[in-house]
């Protein structure tokens, strides 16, 4: 069980807006010296013109996924990355929707990769499965 005062910060974190806690977490990252990057974060892919549709995707293999594109929505393109990647934070998952194409699973079973490519596409996303 969290102290006191850890319980009213949260009451007051909880107030605040999304952009707010973007603005909180930069500044507490400045003030501490730290960064919020999880050790395990999806580099942005090197390759750009990877051409293999999902659909024509091996399905015993390990699978790459790669958003090529946000598309209109990228507010429910960030919360599918952070459904994907619970330990990606809301800067993680905005930088993946601005500097594209970016590795969102590498190396992961299909059915998981089509898992998060389905999820990616539902929010707007446009995909490849490697």
């Amino acid at each position: 069980m969290a102290s006191k005062n850890v319980g009213k910060i949260v009451d007051e974190v909880a107030k605040l807006s999304v952009l707010e806690l973007s603005e909180l977490v930069e500044a507490l990252q400045e003030k501490l010296g730290v960064s919020a990057m999880p050790m395990a974060a999806a580099a942005p892919a090197a390759a750009a013109g990877a051409e293999a549709p999902a659909e024509e995707a091996v399905g015993g293999a390990n699978q790459t996924v790669i958003m090529t594109a946000s598309g209109d929505n990228k507010i429910a393109v960030i919360k599918a990355l952070r459904e994907i990647n619970q330990n990606w934070g809301l800067k993680e998952a905005k930088d993946m929707t601005e500097n594209l194409p970016a590795e969102i699973v590498k190396d992961v079973k299909a059915e998981e990769a089509k898992d998060a490519a389905d999820k990616l596409k539902t929010a707007g996303a446009t995909v490849e499965v490697k």
